[in-house]
């Protein structure tokens, strides 16, 4: 969540209404978040100095808005480098891709390319296991909780497959983007 505020705040200032909306209005369509949990997470980045308060009206509503640092774009910037981690690849993914465009053009293709190689992993491990499975006996009694277990594996091992796809085609329109 820390990552998604950063980015916001790459964007431009705002305050924690403007966040929340932002969020409703982007991301979240692959990443959702409360109001307290956004406040939560806001109030971590301003203790490690990743954010600040840029204003603060002191009538009415009292509200802050927050910019970005200099250490909170260094931070951005690592954690969009990083690879995506598998305990929730789709999201750690999506929100890459979402805000790639802060990236420089080669940048962009190294984060498509890492997030390529984690779904690929991802795919085989999927792959693997229904080779596992397919090599099971089941009991008469469990056979139709097998069948739409196996389901399960199925459309997971197919939805890596359009990702892959699809990431593919990323890849190659950042690669001309360089030319």
């Amino acid at each position: 969540m820390a990552h998604v505020i950063l980015g916001l705040l790459f964007l431009g200032n705002m305050s924690l209404y403007d966040l929340i909306k932002a969020m409703e209005q982007g991301t979240s369509l692959f990443y959702s978040a409360s109001a307290g949990s956004i406040k939560r997470a806001l109030d971590g980045l301003l203790k490690r100095g990743d954010v600040h308060v840029v204003s603060q009206e002191t009538t009415g509503r009292k509200r802050k808005i927050y910019g970005i640092t200099p250490q909170g774009r260094t931070s951005f910037h690592t954690w969009m480098m990083s690879p995506p981690e598998n305990a929730d690849l789709d999201a750690a993914a999506l929100t890459r891709i979402y805000f790639l465009g802060l990236l420089d053009e080669p940048e962009r293709v190294t984060v498509l390319e890492s997030i390529r190689d984690a779904v690929s992993r991802s795919a085989a491990t999927l792959a693997h296991t229904q080779t596992r499975v397919e090599g099971q006996s089941v009991p008469a009694e469990l056979a139709s909780v097998a069948h739409y277990s196996t389901a399960t594996l199925d459309f997971g091992i197919r939805a890596h497959d359009t990702a892959l796809t699809w990431l593919e085609e990323l890849i190659v329109q950042a690669r001309a983007d360089l030319t």
